[in-house]
């Protein structure tokens, strides 16, 4: 005998859960119908998940247009450079990954998590690896700043896909049940 009120489906299909207006909390909603919780990052990461989904793409949005404009004010050509390449692929992960903020649902959320790190590196390192640490402060300093509050951020977000979109069939995206 099923108890759950739900019928069971597969990890890849979406699940219709009703929300009631109380229970939906915007930005900060980590109900059921928040999405598809992610599978772990190599099996440890996120730490804890404290931030909640669509509070984390706000701020992926916000990091990556603020890597974009201390670029573009710049007057140094590496940052600049730095600025317009990582704005711009912090933009694109961010409209194309499964997640309710985006325009299209392409980037599985794990994929997402990884490149959350990846690109966050790649901020800190740019203004030393390009030499414009020391012309360009104000950009070197909104480097780093985005840089550790991503990497931060994404240790405590909790991941939710809202598709589940996978690149490797067969792979588990869903944890299981919510609350199991």
């Amino acid at each position: 005998m099923d108890l759950l009120p739900f019928p069971r489906q597969t990890p890849r299909q979406a699940a219709s859960v009703p929300v009631s207006v109380r229970e939906h909390a915007g930005l900060l909603d980590t109900s059921a119908a928040a999405g598809i919780p992610a599978m772990p990052l190599l099996g440890v990461l996120p730490v804890r998940r404290l931030i909640p989904q669509d509070l984390h793409s706000v701020l992926d949005y916000q990091g990556a247009l603020s890597v974009l404009g201390a670029g573009l004010l710049s007057a140094s050509r590496g940052a600049r450079l730095a600025g317009v390449m990582l704005g711009s692929a912090g933009l694109g992960v961010s409209l194309l990954t499964d997640y309710r903020l985006s325009l299209r649902k392409f980037i599985p959320i794990e994929v997402h998590e990884a490149i959350d790190h990846l690109w966050s590196l790649g901020v800190i390192a740019a203004p030393f690896v390009l030499g414009f640490a020391r012309r360009s402060r104000w950009a070197t300093g909104v480097n780093l700043l985005v840089g550790a509050t991503t990497i931060l951020g994404s240790l405590f977000t909790d991941y939710r896909a809202q598709r589940g979109v996978q690149w490797r069939r067969g792979a588990v995206t869903d944890l299981g049940p919510v609350g199991a």
